[in-house]
């Protein structure tokens, strides 16, 4: 689905699919994507005026902040990196400079663009494969000039032996593709990874910013090493495939279209925003909270950033931050960093219903995930509708009285729940396993009961 045909409408639908309640804040992002577009539509004059409208979402962890950011992503298929805001450090400190968010950003789009374009040629790059796999199986017949050189016999140029090798490359091509000739081995040249010096170079930001170029730069000064190796047909083909989609590739292309993407489609999610918001009174050595907010500002309101793929400038990558805000609150960020982020959506508690919804509904939900792992292991599990409410219940139960975990109380629950038919399946004879809500209770309950015990396990 292209980010043009999203109404705000079908982007809440989508999200609907994996991500249970929270209507507001899906509410919001769908009308962030397609303000996106919009912005596409109008004259390029003011296009550049239009500012992105950056999203706070304030919420306990584990009731769908970082998934809404994910899917988003996803659906827009926009390049995508979550960070947590905790990790920086202000400017004249040894840690990772705010600048890393947008080099990595950068990385993943080109990744992304690459795998596309290779996409795009990647029947090609099977043709070129298989016509050197079939070089390696059957490589042409040499005889030796008086100065020892080899070349091709003058019988392969034309006549009987051409038609023959010919014919016998026709077969191989057929056994290739029908898969008859996978386990036979050839030997090939693999890239090798060559080990190059490793230097380790630290600026004041860290070493991310003189490392950029050095890896390309020592790259560019040893050549490309190969090793021989014995490999299968099948995993020959896979090799070959790669190189060759790899050369058809124009790779200035693919930078060119990734800056382009991050540009006017990037999505960073900062996570753990409460942790740096606050100000303090006292000054000292530390790294202050207040100094990694002045240093991110300049990165939400839009700067140029030098990366090894050329500069990216951040005026309309979309800026989602999310944070619990137990201790703090949004006004407790720096007065310009808040009026960067104009929506602020609180997302709620989940409920007993909101966990019996995520246990059922989601494609991905928790229940089908350990349905198709016991799967593997040749066991039908069926799990009752009486089970999910009881998970559900227990849930609630032990996250009232200790941390509220959210959603993620559910994958530990469910791992305690089946411990036991985990273990054993391999050697289960019965194949059939009903999971009832009897069975939940008489896991569960003696955990639940001791309250000291449940705090450790559940």
């Amino acid at each position: 689905m292209e980010e043009k045909m999203l109404i705000p409408r079908q982007i809440v639908e989508a999200l609907d699919r994996y991500i249970v309640g929270q209507a507001e804040a899906k509410r919001s992002v769908a009308i962030a994507l397609r303000n996106r577009w919009r912005r596409q539509q109008v004259s390029p004059d003011l296009r550049d005026e239009i500012a992105p409208k950056n999203i706070i979402m304030m919420g306990p962890t584990g009731v769908g902040k970082t998934e809404i950011a994910r899917r988003l992503a996803k659906l827009a298929q926009a390049p995508f990196l979550k960070i947590e805001a905790s990790k920086f450090t202000e400017v004249g400190y040894v840690g990772r400079d705010v600048e890393s968010m947008v080099r990595d950003l950068t990385e993943i789009a080109v990744s992304m663009l690459r795998e596309e374009e290779q996409g795009k040629v990647q029947e090609k790059a099977k043709e070129l494969a298989e016509e050197r796999l079939i070089d390696l199986l059957l490589p042409p017949p040499t005889t030796s000039t008086p100065r020892g050189e080899s070349t091709a016999t003058p019988a392969l140029q034309e006549g009987q032996g051409a038609t023959t090798h010919q014919a016998t490359r026709d077969k191989l091509r057929q056994m290739v593709r029908d898969g008859k000739l996978n386990d036979r081995y050839v030997e090939m040249d693999v890239a090798h990874g060559g080990a190059f010096p490793v230097f380790q170079i630290f600026s004041e930001s860290g070493m991310e910013e003189v490392d950029m170029g050095i890896k390309d730069m020592i790259g560019n000064l040893f050549p490309k090493r190969t090793k021989k190796r014995r490999v299968t047909v099948a995993e020959a083909r896979e090799i070959l495939i790669h190189e060759e989609s790899q050369k058809l590739v124009d790779m200035d292309k693919v930078v060119k279209k990734a800056i382009e993407r991050i540009e006017n489609s990037g999505i960073i999610f900062l996570d753990e925003i409460d942790k740096i918001a606050g100000r303090e009174r006292g000054h000292g050595p530390d790294v202050s909270r207040e100094g990694v907010q002045r240093d991110l500002l300049p990165i939400v309101e839009g700067t140029s950033v030098a990366t090894k793929y050329g500069i990216v400038r951040t005026d309309h990558i979309l800026f989602i931050a999310a944070g619990a805000f137990h201790v703090s609150k949004p006004s407790d960020l720096i007065p310009e960093l808040q009026g960067r982020f104009p929506i602020r959506v609180e997302l709620k508690a989940l409920s007993q219903a909101d966990f019996i919804r995520i246990l059922k509904e989601p494609e991905n939900s928790l229940t089908k995930q350990y349905v198709a792992l016991m799967g593997t292991e040749g066991i039908e599990l069926e799990v009752k509708d009486g089970a999910i409410e009881e998970i559900a219940k227990i849930a609630c139960l032990v996250n009232e009285r200790s941390e509220n975990i959210g959603a993620r109380r559910l994958h530990t629950i469910m791992e305690r729940l089946l411990d036991e038919i985990s273990f054993e399946a391999p050697e289960m004879k019965e194949k059939k396993i009903r999971i009832d809500a009897e069975y939940v209770k008489e896991r569960l309950m003696p955990l639940v009961k001791d309250e000291d015990l449940s705090r450790y396990i559940l």
